[in-house]
């Protein structure tokens, strides 16, 4: 896993380097450096380059860009959005006048498409709110630009881009982003994965000062399935109940099941769990797993203490709330698993919700003092019920908001996203798998079954498997949009194509073809 950092840890970590190991004209040399060699890479600088600069050192990067692509004898300009200059860009500056690198103020451009590249050195990691003026207009000049065809690198984020949690008013959209000295969560998290075409790390030799968080990527998923000795038998790989559904919602627990969804994650039984009223629906979906009627009335189950014992005996773990319904009965499912069930409770949809009517109540001390181990699995607004911020809230601090929670109730918060954070408030990791094909209705019931057969396997790496389960999951959906589109697609690709996933995430273990 990458090292991703907060904009604080990025300039603390960048202040301390400055002070104590390399003079900051040297790492903005590195920097502009770095880019150059990327851009080199994907055959960019070819043709005619604008590089477009703001005030700071964002645009001391963008100097140190032209002055090597002069020297390589490219055809470059430089475009300014202010007059204004740091230490280190007015340094890089001259040498770029010295070298009579054409020079121009923004307000003497209309058109960027006739440039075949723009490199964005804008606005920095630091930026916030709405970019004004020249910088604004240069933003949007660059996106008309890309439009029209031209290529655009970003340098260290995306201009417009809040460097924390990737919110944006008008940001830069690039084909590449040259991040510098590390990972921003803010390109990882809500806009950027629409602005952000392909994302690459420079490293300029600053080492984090502050605890990073974590990007998980494909090579991290093998560690998590142990190649499976001959002599292995179902118990071995965890005992899983998915208990949801009800008349109205009967699709969301089948999907959680669908393609034997959390079996081909890696469970050795699954047992599902459903209002009996609607077990005739359910049983021509389910081929592997064992059926477990609940006691129900009008298609709504009714808790029962003694079928929940009996349902989660040698259970290891347990999803809950797919579809099962917003009533006191799940309320009161709730509070038992918390107070009775000793393996890894999920909760996600309407085991939220009632969730959510329990905190409201008792506060978060319930949670601490929770027989099981807790993964809850939010979406903003489900989020934003538990705590009690307003959505916009929760999507503009979405690190620090979850880590919080975690932390103060003991649980494991999956905060989903076209980002999604995991944490258990002491370490955080950021999957950035998915796709527009995945906002529909069920990906958050087919995310439920995978986690759950994932973490049945993975107790003592909890945190690391449930991350790993949004990973999968959002990779799966990946390869059905590949097979269809954005459009027509829905929760049942995702769920068909976890076979697919796993079999290639897990190509490289020893052993495997």
């Amino acid at each position: 896993m990458r090292n991703v950092l907060s904009v604080e840890n990025m300039r603390r970590s960048d202040a301390w380097t400055i002070e104590h190991k390399t003079p900051s004209k040297e790492l903005m040399f590195r920097a502009g450096e770095g880019v150059v060699r990327e851009g080199e890479k994907r055959g960019r600088f070819a043709g005619r380059t604008a590089i477009v600069c703001g005030s700071g050192n964002n645009a001391g990067d963008g100097y140190v860009i032209a002055l090597l692509l002069a020297e390589n004898n490219r055809d470059c300009c430089i475009i300014r959005t202010s007059e204004k200059l740091s230490e280190d860009g007015a340094f890089y500056y001259g040498r770029c006048a010295a070298k009579n690198i054409p020079s121009v103020m923004m307000e003497e451009i209309t058109d960027l498409s006739r440039f075949d590249t723009i490199v964005d050195c804008i606005l920095g990691t630091g930026f916030q709110g709405e970019p004004r003026g020249y910088a604004g207009k240069a933003i949007a000049a660059i996106n008309q630009a890309h439009e029209n065809g031209t290529y655009v690198i970003a340098v260290d984020i995306n201009s417009g881009l809040n460097g924390d949690n990737g919110t944006a008013s008008l940001a830069v959209i690039s084909d590449l982003t040259v991040s510098v000295g590390g990972l921003k969560s803010g390109q990882l998290l809500n806009s950027a994965t629409d602005c952000i075409g392909e994302l690459v790390n420079c490293d300029i030799g600053i080492e984090p000062l502050l605890r990073p968080y974590h990007l998980m990527e494909e090579e991290d998923i093998p560690a998590l399935f142990p190649l499976r000795r001959h002599e292995s038998n179902k118990a071995d790989f965890g005992y899983v109940a998915l208990i949801g559904g009800s008349l109205r919602y009967s699709g969301a627990i089948r999907l959680a099941n669908l393609a034997n969804s959390a079996v081909r994650s890696g469970a050795g039984v699954v047992k599902l769990a459903v209002p009996g009223e609607i077990c005739m629906g359910i049983m021509p979906h389910i081929l592997e797993s064992t059926l477990f009627p609940l006691s129900s009335e009008n298609g709504d189950f009714l808790f029962s203490e003694e079928e929940f014992a009996q349902l989660l005996r040698g259970v290891k773990t347990a999803a809950f709330g797919m579809g099962i319904g917003n009533s006191p009965e799940t309320v009161k499912a709730v509070r038992y698993l918390l107070k009775q069930f000793h393996g890894v409770l999920i909760l996600d949809a309407d085991g939220l919700n009632a969730l959510s009517v329990i905190l409201s109540g008792e506060g978060t001390e319930i949670l601490r003092n929770a027989a099981c181990r807790v993964i809850l699995t939010p979406h903003l607004k489900e989020f934003s019920r538990l705590n009690g911020k307003t959505v916009a809230e929760v999507r503009e601090n979405m690190i620090p908001l979850a880590e919080e929670f975690a932390a103060a109730a003991e649980v494991i918060v999956l905060l989903k996203g076209p980002g999604t954070v995991i944490t258990d408030g002491r370490e955080t990791i950021i999957t950035t798998r998915g796709c527009p094909g995945m906002a529909s209705g069920g990906s958050g019931d087919v995310l439920s079954g995978i986690l759950a057969a994932v973490c049945a396997s993975n107790a003592d790496e909890l945190l690391k498997a449930a991350a790993a389960g949004a990973f999968i999951n959002g990779y799966a959906g990946e390869l059905a949009q590949k097979q269809s589109n954005d459009v027509v697609m829905s929760a049942a690709d995702t769920a068909a194509h976890v076979r697919d996933a796993l079999t290639e995430l897990l190509r490289g273990r020893p052993g495997c073809l």
